[in-house]
């Protein structure tokens, strides 16, 4: 199978030197130098994306934040910042990894391969059973424990499926609600803390494993 990857630098030497590379080993390669292009060639359906942080304009993060409601595929952010902070930016807005530049080819295309490889199997598996003992089917809607479903309402499913399908990637409230509710959905984004609380009362009849973590001052997310 060839993968599509889409490349957004604005270093022209970096893109092309990448491209060469992962052509070579059979990708196909689509790119873009700066975040406006980056957001019309995200809907060409690459298989992942490498996103450079530090573009002129419009940044990486912003680029992520923009397309990540429509682009379900891995993102891993291609950065020369370190810091706890900026990393935590970029998980915030929905990215899936960090390769810090410098970086070498081979660790690059493993982290690649690695974020491919675990898409596929997530994608051809309709159910997932979690270390908790806890199984959820994505197509039927449902969490259960040995058989028995949770009485989980539409939204609290929604919430459990959007973070369990993310593990280890974090998200505030205001993306959780969004990505739940929509854009026009009526309320208020602080209910998702209640609405969390409620999905981890539901799960606590079956096990003390907690798989919602609460990372203060940020938001939520699944453990993996």
């Amino acid at each position: 199978m060839s993968y599509k990857i889409l490349l957004v630098d604005d270093d022209q030497d970096l893109v092309e030197m990448l491209c060469r590379y992962f052509r070579l080993k059979g990708y196909e390669m689509l790119t873009a130098v700066n975040g406006m292009d980056a957001v019309k060639k995200s809907g060409e359906g690459p298989d992942l994306i490498l996103l450079d942080i530090n573009m002129p304009g419009m940044d990486g993060l912003e680029v992520c934040r923009r397309i990540r409601d429509q682009v379900s595929c891995p993102i891993l952010f291609l950065t020369a910042r370190v810091e706890e902070q900026d990393r935590v930016n970029g998980l915030m807005m929905g990215g899936d990894d960090y390769i810090v530049k410098p970086f070498s080819l081979k660790e690059l295309e493993a982290r690649v391969l690695a974020h491919l490889r675990r898409e596929e199997r997530h994608q051809q598996k309709t159910q997932y059973r979690f270390g908790n003992g806890m199984m959820v089917d994505y197509t039927a809607k449902t969490a259960s424990f040995d058989g028995q479903v949770l009485d989980l309402t539409k939204t609290e499913f929604g919430i459990l499926e959007f973070l369990s399908m993310h593990p280890g990637q974090v998200f505030d409230k205001e993306r959780i609600y969004e990505h739940v509710c929509g854009y026009d959905g009526q309320g208020d984004s602080r209910g998702i803390t209640e609405l969390v609380r409620r999905i981890r009362g539901k799960i606590g009849q079956y096990t003390k494993e907690d798989p919602i973590e609460t990372v203060w001052g940020v938001g939520y997310r699944w453990k993996k």
